[in-house]
């Protein structure tokens, strides 16, 4: 992080994110849900938003119905900021069946040779337009192979279908198919971290009907915990500004990481860790760090709630 200013921060105004109560969480928070073959993701996060409550739910990175795995539900006011999970590296475990059995040796070469860009056409089911597009296969490691089928994990970029990827190997050599496919991690996410909707529901009956919060808090993960953007802290005087929708300005800042790029988004944070906006830079760390006015971002999603800081500007 680059220091740019000696900062203090004043506890009357918002709360640390470790302080927080159930019912601050729950107005802002995201499960990590393990879902289920058979259920929708549009089905699993209705689900979680009844269970909690909520008014409003959505998910990063649908998964088919027959697919299980790593499911982030963004609730209430955490919801929009999904977007930014979305785009995360995703990893999967999948059991591939091939027509014919083949050598193992040509298997292993065979999908070695699919690690790198690759040019996909998204499924005829798929919600996307049904063009080709670059994407990334970053590793294929193959655990098991018997007979006519193989189990494999695949990491790689957002957006990419292992389905195709499967169908893809398959014109190679005679045809293959998905049979089974789990995600096994979004970005850092892992799926050890993942609740099944039967212990989410457990949880949440125990805290709206008993009042007993234990069991549902540790399921419910902050947006300040999962946005892996690079960050910026900024002064108690200029949160409110930012709230508000307006640009951020050198003299609001405390600290920076050093990789923030020009025309790239960060995140914006109180000196107490909470998390403030996404912000598009206009310029790169190393030159805001020389500035000493002018403004550095522009927020492209508020995630505070304004009233929260106090207003530090004069009107003219």
């Amino acid at each position: 992080m680059l220091k740019l200013a000696d900062c203090s921060t004043d506890d009357k105004y918002g709360t640390y994110p470790a302080k927080r109560t159930i019912e601050q969480i729950l107005s802002s928070c995201i499960v990590i849900v393990d879902k289920p073959q058979g259920p929708t993701s549009h089905e699993v996060d209705a689900i979680a938003k009844r269970l909690l409550h909520a008014s409003k739910s959505g998910h990063a990175g649908t998964l088919d119905p027959q697919v299980s795995g790593v499911l982030p539900v963004g609730i209430n006011r955490a919801t929009p900021l999904l977007h930014y999970l979305s785009g995360e590296k995703k990893e999967y475990v999948c059991l591939m069946r091939f027509k014919k059995p083949h050598d193992d040796k040509f298997i292993l070469n065979l999908l070695k040779s699919q690690v790198g860009a690759i040019t996909q056409t998204p499924p005829a089911l798929s919600a996307v337009r049904k063009v080709p597009r670059k994407r990334n296969i970053y590793y294929i490691d193959v655990h098991q192979i018997k007979d006519t089928d193989v189990l494999f994990s695949v990491g790689c970029e957002a957006g990419t279908y292992i389905r195709t990827l499967c169908s893809d190997v398959g014109k190679k050599c005679g045809g293959a198919s998905m049979l089974e496919l789990r995600r096994i991690s979004v970005g850092g996410i892992r799926e050890e971290t993942a609740v099944n909707l039967q212990a989410l529901s457990d949880a949440a009956w125990l805290h709206f009907e008993r009042k007993d919060e234990t069991k549902l808090r540790p399921l419910l993960k902050l947006p300040e915990d999962l946005i892996t953007l690079p960050k910026m802290f900024i002064k108690d005087s200029a949160i409110e500004a930012v709230c508000a929708g307006a640009p951020l300005s050198a003299k609001g800042i405390c600290s920076l990481s050093e990789e923030i790029r020009k025309g790239l988004n960060f995140a914006a944070f109180s000196l107490k860790g909470e998390l403030v906006a996404i912000c598009n830079s206009l310029a790169d760390a190393d030159e805001i760090a020389k500035m000493q006015q002018g403004i550095v971002g522009k927020p492209v999603r508020v995630c505070m709630q304004r009233g929260t800081y106090p207003k530090c500007w004069q009107k003219k």
